[in-house]
């Protein structure tokens, strides 16, 4: 872990002109602590987390190298992006197609075999009553001699 120690400058030692009136000054020094003055609670709540330690390393990292792997990552995800995008319009150009003209086709396809079937019907009620001979005379009035 890194360790920051104040450096003070002269210019900054001396004595400098400000506010006569005690009460226009803000100390915001006095909200900073030093290092001795914090306790195990405070310590734990400084704790560098894994994000902070990545920024930290943009400094380490040459300009040129982090430059390069910016345009490699947007590269990816232009690339990704894309694809997904005309992966999404494919999809949805697709399945309004095949519910467009699948729709349709598959209600004339059930249609017509309703009507097949009705033929099959009608013919089988047509050659039941003409090969059965009592079908006809059965309907008729009996004749008189």
């Amino acid at each position: 872990m890194v360790k920051l120690t104040e450096v003070e400058d002269e210019h900054f030692a001396e004595e400098q002109a400000g506010p006569l009136d005690d009460d226009d000054f803000v100390d915001t020094d006095s909200s900073v602590s030093s290092e001795d003055e914090l306790s195990e609670d405070e310590d734990e709540d400084l704790s560098e987390t894994l994000y902070d330690r990545l920024v930290a390393l943009k400094d380490i990292i040459p300009l040129k190298y982090r430059v390069r792997v910016s345009n490699a990552v947007w590269t990816v995800y232009s690339m990704v992006s894309g694809t997904l995008r005309f992966g999404g319009n494919a999809v949805w150009i697709l399945s309004t197609s095949a519910i467009m003209l699948g729709v349709p086709y598959a209600l004339a396809v059930g249609e017509e075999q309703q009507m097949v079937e009705m033929e099959k019907e009608m013919k089988a009620q047509q050659l039941a009553g003409s090969l059965s001979p009592n079908a006809h005379t059965s309907l008729e009035q009996p004749r008189k001699i």
